[in-house]
């Protein structure tokens, strides 16, 4: 496969403008540079006409590619690396160091307090379980939560799981929310940041108001916000945060669990084993047949085996990186480049976006929709087919919202980020509006061919795969 010759290029605000024209389109006739260099940024795309295009990446939501800076620092902890913690060695000690500096640059990431615990697990999913794990009497949550915030609470065996109904807007979702924790009493609020279908973000610090309010502590799930908007445990109220690296440009099977120290403390490990105890005795000689052992406290308590170093060093990595470039650009950016993607998905006829809420005021770079008369599979397998475009078709891992938004059989996801340029969102308006409305199809498709491919008309039919949604 022929790699496209391509120059990545970083722009500042002041790069991220409008262009001076005289088009009535300024929205679609501003080019937008990617924000960052990313992995795979050159990777092409095979087509069904035998030709190969530039690919374009609009899965974001699902996995971030990796940030250049974070593999360029991966690479080098590589050259050094060792076990932690208990050797003597130089590398060991090295790599300790290191490993151990990742805590305290997530830390910083997120405005954590000084006495907050900062445990790395291997995802999001697992650092929710891991806090499912610790918490003990009722938790609220919302019933438009992804899986990974909702089952781990309703598989407990300690304390009730108490959903409740998110409403049609976030006012009144918000009083829903403190009525319930005002009915009875309540350990926790789980509530999700930004979700995963829509983008839409919920107003965390006026939760967290709500939850201390009525008793309760709150642990936010932000593993689509922590890429897109800054976070700060301290100002927005959090007790417990948790994230995924490889939503964070730093997919190398690491998350973060970062809260008050209590709960963890108390705990049972959540991971027996090397590294989470403190001592172990054989009690019961010389008929053995029990040990006593006594566990550390903080993050070690919960991180029993070897740690995924490289995951710690790659998450570090992506937080420095992105503070470099700052939220106020990073915000700029998807900015315009949602407007770009809302204006021209609503000017489609048949094509519906999702929503859960009227009046939510801002959304991360995530598009839910779906186009009528296609089942999502067979709009993700066009696009990808005949475009080299990249999204997520099914039901998110959110099948009781998607649900609630009649959308039984999934939906149609975009995402986008960092290594997002206007060209990709232009080439996806441009494709879905072609399947939409087949009497265009035979315009230009636009993209970058990859060298040594020629270009060859795509005729849209309406023959077109079909297949189940995935999760």
């Amino acid at each position: 496969m022929t790699a496209v010759v391509s120059q990545t290029i970083v722009p500042t605000v002041a790069d991220i403008t409008v262009a001076d024209t005289t088009v009535c389109d300024p929205v679609r006739d501003t080019a937008i540079a990617p924000l960052a260099a990313v992995a795979g940024a050159d990777e092409c795309a095979p087509l069904a006409d035998g030709t190969e295009i530039a690919y374009a990446n609009l899965d974001y939501a699902a996995s971030a590619p990796a940030l250049a800076a974070v593999a360029e620092a991966v690479t080098t902890a590589l050259t050094g690396y060792a076990s932690v913690h208990r050797g003597a060695g130089h590398l060991s000690q090295v790599t300790t160091r290191r490993y151990e500096q990742c805590r305290e640059t997530v830390r910083r990431f997120v405005r954590g307090r000084t006495d907050d615990t900062v445990v790395f697990t291997r995802n999001t999913t697992d650092a929710l379980n891991l806090a499912a794990h610790c918490v003990r009497g009722d938790v609220v949550v919302l019933d438009i939560e992804h899986h990974a915030n909702l089952l781990p609470w309703v598989s407990r065996e300690t304390g009730a799981t108490r959903i409740v109904t998110a409403r049609d807007t976030i006012e009144a979702t918000l009083d829903a929310v403190e009525c319930e924790l005002a009915a009875a009493p309540a350990a926790l609020l789980a509530v999700t940041a930004a979700s995963n279908v829509t983008g839409e973000v919920l107003p965390i610090g006026r939760l967290a108001a709500i939850a201390h309010r009525q008793g309760a502590r709150i642990l936010v799930d932000a593993a689509q916000l922590v890429a897109h908007r800054p976070v700060s445990v301290v100002s927005h109220g959090i007790d417990y945060l948790v994230f995924s690296g490889h939503k964070l440009y730093a997919p190398f099977g690491a998350g973060v669990l970062i809260g008050r120290p209590d709960w963890l403390d108390a705990a049972d490990p959540y991971l027996a084993g090397g590294g989470a105890s403190a001592a172990v005795a054989v009690v019961g000689e010389p008929d053995a047949n029990c040990a006593s052992t006594a566990w550390h406290t903080g993050a070690a308590r919960h991180e029993g085996g070897s740690p995924n170093v490289l995951g710690a060093v790659a998450i570090a990595a992506a937080c420095e990186a992105i503070t470099e470039i700052g939220f106020e650009t990073i915000g700029h950016h998807e900015h315009i480049l949602r407007n770009r993607l809302d204006a021209g998905l609503a000017a489609i006829d048949g094509v519906t976006p999702l929503r859960i809420f009227e009046d939510a005021p801002d959304r991360v770079g995530i598009a839910g929709f779906d186009v009528d008369g296609h089942t999502p599979r067979a709009v993700a397998e066009y696009l990808s087919d005949h475009h080299g475009i990249g999204v997520r078709d099914g039901k998110f891992c959110a099948h009781p919202l998607l649900n609630r938004l009649g959308r039984p059989d999934g939906a149609v996801r975009a995402s986008f980020g960092l290594g997002t340029g206007s060209a990709d969102i232009d080439r996806l308006v441009d494709a879905v509006g072609r399947l939409a409305v087949p009497h265009r199809a035979d315009a230009h498709r636009p993209g970058t061919r990859c060298a040594g491919t020629h270009h060859t008309d795509i005729h849209h039919t309406s023959d077109h795969h079909t297949g189940e949604p995935t999760s």
